[in-house]
């Protein structure tokens, strides 16, 4: 019989909550296009909305402020591209979009298409050894030609490292100067207090399978009265800026996920935090030259994550060798797996090359245990043992 799987990589994804489950199967024998007139579309439609008015209620926004998507991707493409068309067309002189160099692809990606197709000047700026945005380069930037941006786009938490953003401070010169800020918080919810409207922003992220609902569902919470431009034409739907049929039964599944983690939030987040703390602490005590990037563990950081840094080894050898013992976790982003390139959020914080390579991100959730911790703390030793021992005979064989 086969050890059970020790999943210490809920930033990637996290198992599916009992309660989304039943939201999500409820819907699946239904039938109903939420657009269609008749009493079956009428009934998909009741579900769609009081879904919308169930997610608006717990992160504090308005239900006409939530646009359903596919997922975290194309609501942070919907928000960089559509806000900054719209605020374009207001005004030509509003090309820079102002950005940190250790977005998510997500954020980074649309910016670079931006940036070489559509001429927007992006501006990416620096973030500090934890992590942390320099507000000042932030301000500096602004206050240079305020009327030349058209829009600031900062995560709410690193994916890689954990760290949280000074939002606060960002709406506060993003407000100055009427500039719509944009914040991907898919790291965000559920894992720290996320609120809309008392946050300031403008529009916020966010994606089902993060917060224990499912794949392929998410929203751009967006105010009402911000001009955004559509990315995909059709049939008009969720403010004529995002057309397409709407998937109901994802949506339902999707509401009662956000409800869940939003309410269990401060409890799940002391539970974590302290099992965080002890996988640190132990995996130092087994392995003394391996320490911890981003911000240090407490309220600046997400409790759930754990980015170590292992010298003198190459960290996909080490996920491959936690792997074989059926333990898993990422280098970094899930959305580069598989690449080999060193962490661009680890080289923006001052790392190098060599040093951008070696971490491993644990990452803890719903379904952690302390047994998930004890299997990590007894496999790391060898683990490191083995990887530094490959990496010397791969450079001695170069």
């Amino acid at each position: 019989m086969n050890d059970p799987l020790v999943y210490l990589d809920h930033a990637a994804t996290t198992p599916m909550l009992p309660v989304a489950v039943e939201a999500m199967t409820r819907q699946l024998t239904g039938v109903g296009n939420a657009s269609s007139l008749h009493a079956s579309g009428r009934g998909a439609r009741r579900v769609v909305e009081e879904s919308r008015e169930s997610i608006a209620d717990v992160i504090g926004a308005r239900p006409a402020d939530v646009v359903f998507t596919s997922g975290g991707t194309e609501s942070d493409n919907l928000a960089l591209k559509g806000i900054f068309w719209a605020r374009r067309d207001q005004d030509p002189r509003r090309t820079r979009i102002l950005s940190t160099s250790i977005e998510h692809h997500a954020v980074l990606d649309p910016l670079q298409w931006l940036g070489k197709y559509d001429r927007a000047d992006v501006e990416l700026l620096p973030v500090s050894a934890e992590g942390v945005l320099d507000v000042e380069a932030l301000r500096d930037s602004v206050t240079r030609d305020p009327a030349s941006v058209a829009l600031i786009s900062v995560m709410w938490a690193n994916n890689e490292v954990g760290s949280l953003q000074p939002l606060d401070e960002i709406v506060a010169i993003a407000a100055e100067h009427q500039i719509p800020v944009h914040t991907d918080a898919v790291q965000a919810l559920g894992q720290v207090p996320v609120d809309f409207a008392g946050s300031g922003v403008d529009a916020l992220t966010f994606t089902g399978h993060k917060v224990g609902g499912p794949y392929g569902v998410g929203a751009l919470v967006v105010r009402r009265d911000l001009s955004v431009s559509a990315l995909v034409h059709g049939g008009g739907q969720e403010r004529d800026i995002r057309s397409g049929t709407l998937d109901v039964p994802a949506i339902a599944g999707l509401a009662a996920a956000v409800g869940a983690s939003v309410k269990a939030q401060e409890e799940h987040a002391v539970r974590v935090a302290a099992l965080r703390d002890d996988l640190v602490r132990r995996v130092i005590e087994v392995v003394p030259d391996a320490h911890l990037h981003g911000a240090p563990m407490g309220p600046g950081r997400l409790p759930g994550n754990a980015h170590l840094g292992f010298p003198g080894c190459e960290g996909d050898s080490m996920l491959m060798l936690l792997d074989a013992r059926g333990i898993e976790c990422s280098t970094g982003s899930a959305c580069s797996a598989g690449v080999p390139q060193p962490s661009h959020v680890l080289l923006a914080m001052g790392c190098d090359d060599d040093q951008a390579r070696h971490s491993l991100r644990f990452s803890l959730g719903h379904t952690t245990t302390p047994a998930d911790i004890d299997a990590l703390v007894e496999a790391i030793g060898p683990v490191v043992e083995r990887a530094r021992a490959a990496r010397g005979h791969s450079v001695k064989g170069q």
